[in-house]
């Protein structure tokens, strides 16, 4: 059956309502629920959404959207901060975690640039289900939820890399030295047209007319697509620009207005961007992919609260410590899903890794999710003595 736009719109966010409702009564992540829902009404499933390339196109907004509130949070200050004790465990663990997708792979016999980008999948952790899934008062006034942001906003910048790589023409151009030289310029050029543009004329624009909140909301929506634009000019890409338009912005005291303003606006696309996995996910091959799904999610579950525990040791932490970390962290990451989605497109690899990377974060998302709610603290616990807002 074949449904125009409208159609296609009603069943997406009419069918992710009604998913998303029974998430929340059965205390599910709701990105389960939207990938689901690509599952049953794509072309693998129903077939009642087929137009999967326009709503691929469209969702790619969500992503640009996500990174660019991603880099608003990122002001200088924190930056500064991730180059200390954050930096040394998410990069000593991220190549540890890497290391074990790209073994998993190689032993159930993908080839290496299969291998390669699922490890590097492998490398990060769910922002979106971390922070949804810790108290606010954890969050923000407590030291286990200073390590498990600070964190994530490291692995968030060393995915940024690893997307850069990815827009290259071919699995070997990624480790050409001209093509790095050229990335590097292009990331330059981009970031400081950016900042100088923001320092000249963005700040004293919205200075002039912050009064008319329409405004501050159409010049950051300009800004943000402007900056990846020029990014994807210079043969960067459309999300790192969008990123570098939020780090840019995230000094201004108006980023937190803009931040808020724009978070409408990104879950719309987000929803988009993940049914479209769903949709695109053949779960017809589940079971000759069952095993290595179920293996390599497994030993991602048990082996990152052992990693963190033992990184965070060496830097004085409390076992306990490390170890609640290590669970809240662990599944892979929207952005390992994004990884997956991009390498596929370009061709560096086969539809089976990419489903591979799929089957793993959502077993991921499902299975951590259950093991902070039954025995961390979070806001929708089973047991009442664990429930903190």
């Amino acid at each position: 059956m074949h449904l125009d736009l409208f159609d296609s719109f009603f069943v997406i966010f009419s069918g992710a309502a009604i998913l998303a409702s029974l998430a929340l009564f059965t205390r599910q992540p709701l990105i389960i629920a939207y990938i689901a829902l690509g599952c049953l009404a794509g072309p693998f499933g129903l077939s009642w959404v087929t137009e999967q390339e326009l709503l691929s196109e469209i969702a790619e907004f969500g992503i640009i959207f996500l990174l660019f509130l991603l880099g608003l949070d990122l002001q200088t200050k924190n930056l500064v901060k991730l180059f200390g004790r954050s930096s040394v465990v998410a990069i000593v663990s991220s190549l540890a975690f890497a290391l074990l997708g790209f073994l998993v792979c190689r032993s159930f016999g993908f080839n290496f640039n299969d291998s390669m980008v699922v490890g590097l999948a492998c490398m990060f952790s769910s922002t979106i289900i971390a922070i949804k899934l810790l108290p606010t008062t954890v969050l923000h006034h407590k030291h286990t939820g200073e390590i498990v942001v600070g964190l994530l906003l490291m692995q968030d910048f060393i995915a940024i890399f690893v997307l850069i790589a990815l827009q290259q023409n071919s699995p070997q151009a990624v480790f050409e030295f001209s093509n790095f030289i050229k990335i590097l310029i292009a990331l330059a050029l981009s970031v400081g047209m950016a900042f100088l543009l923001v320092n000249y004329l963005i700040i004293p624009l919205i200075r002039k007319f912050d009064r008319f909140q329409e405004y501050i909301f159409l010049i950051a929506i300009g800004w943000c697509l402007g900056i990846a634009e020029f990014a994807k000019v210079l043969g960067l890409s459309l999300e790192i620009g969008a990123f570098i338009a939020g780090v840019s912005l995230a000094a201004s005291p108006i980023s937190a207005y803009i931040a808020n303003s724009l978070k409408p606006l990104r879950d719309f696309f987000l929803v988009l961007f993940f049914f479209s996995l769903g949709a695109s996910f053949d779960f017809y091959r589940i079971p000759d992919m069952f095993l290595v799904v179920l293996t390599l999610t497994l030993l991602l579950i048990i082996l990152k609260p052992l990693v963190f525990t033992l990184l965070l040791l060496v830097f004085g932490e409390k076992k306990e410590t490390g170890r609640e970390v290590g669970f809240r962290l662990g599944q892979i990451s929207e952005f390992s899903l994004l990884i997956g989605y991009l390498a596929f497109n370009k061709g560096f690899i086969s539809s089976d890794a990419s489903n591979l990377i799929q089957g793993v974060a959502i077993l991921s998302f499902l299975i951590s999710s259950y093991i902070v709610i039954f025995f961390f603290p979070n806001p929708i616990a089973v047991f009442d003595r664990l429930r903190k807002d």
